[in-house]
């Protein structure tokens, strides 16, 4: 027996449905767009001087490489680096970029992450910079001075390794410990003496207030080396992911090198600063991804052991174990 007209007529639409089903997930299949929208999502930390991140957000290099991987991207701002790496223990992010203190700090605290790769020395994208009309002549004149700093950034050790360097303790000043915005805030009120800073905030005071650049890192002082970090299961389970960003960063750290200017002009809205401040940080700074090397492992254990030294984390740590083991 064939089927009555009725039934005929209530099947038409559900083949009807049917064929659309169909053609719709193929064409998901087919639509970068579509799949974007169902993407797992990489977290990344940020910090607002990480001009290289800024860059490669304001692309979206990063975002169009990722999304045949099945990966969205999702850019997440920290004030610096102490910060971000609580984020990342907590499991806020998955990936980041820091200077070289704060990763000692977070696997002092038991902080589950791995180094995947670095940027090469940059000493003079960080320094003490004092007031242009100060007495303050040599980094031996910092006795008794009120110093500002981050604790725990990058400027902790090159302040660190200026006193050690010049025949002062620790003990010898007064730390001041306050984040970037508050610490030029109270360099500009001269309610401290001299202040530990990095790029671009270090070139934006020059700029704005004459302030004059005390110490750096250079001459083997402080290298400041900047440091890629992932959670360790994230960066275990999406080497192709990790991998997929490191390119980027070399790819977009070559074209920023080659076009300063330009690459300040789009920067500089981002970062709120003048277009000329954010030309001078990059010129200090280095944008050159490498993997982690022997070399650079053992350079950080002297940062973790200067540390541990003057007791600033509780116990002492062997940087080699974020490293993840090298595939045979």
């Amino acid at each position: 027996m064939s089927p009555s007209p009725w039934i005929r007529f209530l099947s038409r639409p559900l083949r009807l449905l049917q064929a659309l089903t169909l053609a719709l997930l193929l064409g998901l299949l087919g639509n970068p767009s579509a799949q974007a929208q169902t993407a797992q999502t990489l977290r990344i930390g940020f910090q607002k001087s990480a001009s290289l991140f800024v860059l490669q957000r304001a692309q979206g290099s990063l975002e169009k490489k990722l999304l045949a991987q099945g990966f969205a991207v999702k850019w997440v701002e920290f004030p610096a680096g102490p910060q971000l790496l609580e984020g990342l223990n907590v499991g806020a992010i998955d990936v980041g970029f820091v200077g070289e203190a704060p990763p000692i700090f977070a696997q002092a605290a038991g902080a589950q992450f791995v180094y995947f790769g670095y940027d090469p020395a940059a000493p003079h994208a960080e320094a003490v910079l004092v007031p242009k009309d100060s007495p303050i002549q040599k980094v031996t004149d910092l006795k008794g001075k009120k110093v500002a700093l981050n604790k725990g950034s990058n400027v902790h050790y090159l302040l660190l390794r200026l006193l050690e360097t010049h025949g002062l303790k620790p003990s010898d000043i007064q730390p001041i410990y306050l984040a970037p915005a508050d610490g030029r805030a109270a360099f500009e009120s001269k309610s401290v003496d001299a202040w530990a800073i990095w790029e671009p905030f270090q070139a934006a005071a020059e700029k704005a207030t004459g302030a004059r650049v005390l110490a750096n890192g250079s001459n083997g002082v402080a290298p400041n080396y900047s440091y890629y970090l992932g959670e360790h299961s994230f960066v275990q389970k999406n080497p192709q992911v990790i991998a997929t960003l490191f390119a980027d960063a070399v790819e977009q750290g070559r074209w920023l090198k080659s076009h300063q200017r330009q690459a300040a002009e789009l920067i500089a809205p981002l970062q709120g600063l003048p277009v000329d401040v954010v030309e001078l940080a990059l010129q200090r700074s280095a944008f050159n991804a490498q993997p982690i090397t022997a070399d650079i492992v053992a350079q950080q254990q002297k940062v973790a052991d200067t540390f541990y030294a003057q007791k600033l984390i509780p116990k002492p740590i062997k940087v080699q174990d974020a490293i993840l083991p090298s595939k045979p």
